[in-house]
């Protein structure tokens, strides 16, 4: 019988940061959207006619608005080897284990991020790992993290291992308590910053293979 994490169709989440987290702002920027939208509309009225004011509201409001209330419907998760992301509306997939391409894109700012970014030749899918600020950061779960290093090693491709190496030697670092300047994926965006390749950059192979060093 299969173990509980072995299962058919158990999924496990891939969302650095969770919708649920995202919802209160969110909505505050879709009320906000709106009563500009109908100020504006409020104020065109009295110089045109009522149908370009309502139309001219709309233009400002609803573009804002529900793009902020789908991304708190957006996910992100991991199927046995497959990712799905979810906008609320459209799912997209791609299957890890027939990667044709994986690297790691590291962003060096006043916010930083890393991402591992995932092609099969067809669609090209990015996932979130890490946000770092100048008093702190958040990265992905370690479940998530475990679960994606196994898909990867699926993977027949070079680099695809190499990312699943990089990803066991941060949950190595997160098991014993290491500083963020001992986790591999900080040390991705100190080498980009050093190196001056800001505002984004690519690892290169030799470099994802010294950071799991």
């Amino acid at each position: 019988m299969p173990t509980p994490d072995r299962q058919a169709g158990e999924e496990f989440s891939l969302d650095l940061i969770p919708a649920a987290m995202l919802a209160p702002r969110m909505r505050k920027v879709a009320l906000v959207a709106v009563v500009i939208g109908i100020v504006v509309g409020g104020v065109v009225a009295i110089f045109a006619a009522p149908l370009i004011a309502v139309v001219v509201a709309a233009v400002i409001a609803l573009p804002t608005a529900v793009s902020a209330l789908l991304a708190t419907r957006r996910r992100m998760w991991l199927a046995g080897t497959t990712i799905h992301a979810s906008n609320g509306l459209v799912e997209r997939r791609i299957d890890v284990a027939q990667a044709a391409s994986v690297e790691f894109v590291v962003r060096a700012a006043r916010v930083s991020q890393v991402v591992l970014r995932i092609g099969d030749g067809r669609r090209v899918r990015t996932v979130p790992l890490a946000l770092y600020t100048a008093d702190g950061g958040r990265e992905l779960d370690v479940l998530g993290l475990r679960k994606l290093a196994d898909a990867l090693s699926a993977s027949e491709l070079a680099p695809a291992a190499a990312a699943a190496s990089l990803l066991i030697d941060q949950l190595r670092a997160e098991a014993r308590g290491a500083g963020l300047e001992e986790r591999p994926l900080y040390r991705a965006v100190a080498l980009a910053r050093d190196a001056g390749r800001v505002p984004q950059t690519v690892l290169t192979d030799a470099e994802v293979a010294a950071l799991s060093n």
